[in-house]
């Protein structure tokens, strides 16, 4: 198996803390895609995938509803993704996203916890070659598929790796490729579990144990943001 499977194994994978931290994520993530191509499901495939993402976290079906009806209001907030490059302690890469009505604020806040927890915030670019930004779909397994067969079938597409993973399926591509691989998966019927994406590192760095909990401290601060959706690094976990 290959290197996102070994990522995907080997990472901490910190989730939010609260079901309303989730939700608030989702809702965010709702109100830019609708804002982006429009508020029907049917013809927006990414709000397909995130209310199936948000069903997945357990958001009812009522939330879901609201956070749609809310995003194409006139009193919605104007959400913008941003994503800030820095370096934790010991040269640790950290790639930060978040989605924002306030970027002054939001640059304070990160620009903070990185000068506190003995890290520094960089430039656009500074770290971001070092990782590699994919799309992954995570389905549910089908009796009698063959891995490897669907791997190769969907090569064209831009998936680069195929792997079972309990009783779905994992499916990494190109993140330009989410498109085309999101419309295999359902002409294909196969029932998405969850969609998203992330940057997988290059090259991993190997700390001891008293640096990994200074790492930890700014990426638990970085985590624990509202504006704040995601953060990666290049630790080895």
């Amino acid at each position: 198996m290959g290197r996102a499977f070994e990522y995907r194994k080997a990472r901490k994978m910190k989730r939010w803390g609260s079901m309303a931290r989730t939700f608030t994520k989702i809702g965010k993530e709702i109100a830019i895609c609708i804002k982006s191509a429009g508020p029907d499901p049917v013809s927006n495939s990414r709000l397909r995938v995130l209310m199936q993402n948000a069903k997945n976290a357990s958001m009812p079906k009522e939330n879901i509803e609201r956070a749609i009806k809310k995003a194409t209001s006139k009193d919605q907030t104007d959400y913008k993704e941003v994503v800030y490059e820095g370096y934790a302690p010991h040269g640790i890469a950290v790639l930060v996203e978040t989605a924002t009505d306030n970027t002054t604020r939001t640059v304070a806040n990160v620009r903070s916890y990185f000068n506190k927890n003995g890290g520094s915030l960089g430039t656009s670019g500074c770290v971001d070659y070092l990782f590699e930004h994919k799309c992954l779909f995570k389905v549910k397994n089908k009796e009698g598929i063959d891995l490897e067969e669907l791997e190769f079938e969907m090569i064209d597409l831009g998936v680069q790796e195929v792997f079972a993973e309990d009783e779905n399926i994992i499916i990494y591509g190109d993140f330009e490729a989410f498109g085309p691989i999101q419309k295999y998966i359902e002409e294909n019927d196969f029932e998405i579990v969850n969609a998203e994406f992330e940057r997988i590192p290059s090259e991993v760095k190997e700390l001891n144990e008293d640096q990994i909990a200074e790492v930890e401290k700014l990426l638990e601060k970085l985590e624990e943001d509202d504006d704040v959706t995601n953060v990666f690094h290049n630790m080895k976990d």
